[in-house]
């Protein structure tokens, strides 16, 4: 929690020294929307080779979760802002599959393997806006691993099986660098929209030897006061 507390630090200290270089307050808002999460590396493409050759009974697909959070809205110039914020994100990927066998096939037996991550991101974006309300964002941002669970559900004739949780937090990098960028609409009401895209930087794995890494696809509504 110290390291999340001294990533607070730096973005407020850089928040603060912008504000002191020009005149106009700040703002501030908060934001709520939906992840599309999945991985992507060579080891991923390995994977998907072996999930090739079960011809249809395995998938890989994307793991859906949330985000929420609150940003601070700097202006900076005429039509350019600053905008550091902290919010809780879920990535992950997932894993689906049924029995290859024909002689199974009246099991309708299936099988759901899901990575579940949950980070708190710090976003530092620039905003450039291109006409009335609309605008194109981009930027660094620093995520630091709260926890990472695998799940394992698994079900027959329509039945529930098996549904079991464990951590597997150990080995996973504790702090993910990620570019963000996307574009936006803003009301005059303090109402936006946004839809953006995460493309992580670092390994998942603290030692790189998966060579995997985090991507999501993001949609948020939020509010500015």
């Amino acid at each position: 929690m110290k390291k999340i507390f001294l990533l607070i630090a730096v973005v407020l200290g850089f928040a603060a020294t912008t504000v002191n270089a020009q005149q106009q307050p700040i703002r501030f808002g908060v934001r709520v929307g939906a992840n599309l999460s999945n991985w992507q590396g060579e080891t991923v493409n390995s994977a998907q080779n072996l999930i090739d050759l079960s011809d249809g009974n395995v998938n890989r697909k994307m793991r859906e979760g949330v985000h929420a959070g609150l940003y601070m809205t700097i202006p900076v110039g005429p039509g350019f802002e600053i905008e550091p914020g902290l919010q809780y994100s879920q990535k992950g990927t997932r894993l689906t599959g049924k029995l290859p066998w024909v002689e199974a096939e009246f099991l309708n037996a299936n099988m759901t393997i899901t990575n579940k991550s949950e980070y708190i991101e710090l976003p530092v974006m620039a905003k450039l806006y291109v006409g009335e309300g609309f605008h194109v964002f981009a930027g660094p941002q620093v995520a630091y691993l709260l926890s990472n669970k695998v799940q394992a559900q698994a079900s027959v004739l329509g039945f529930n099986a098996l549904n079991r949780e464990w951590d597997m937090k150990n080995g996973f990098r504790e702090f993910d660098m990620s570019l963000v960028g996307g574009v936006g609409y803003k009301f005059a009401s303090g109402l936006n929209l946004t839809a953006g895209y995460d493309y992580g930087l670092n390994t998942i794995d603290e030692n790189a030897n998966f060579e995997t890494y985090n991507r999501t696809i993001k949609a948020s509504v939020g509010y500015t006061f």
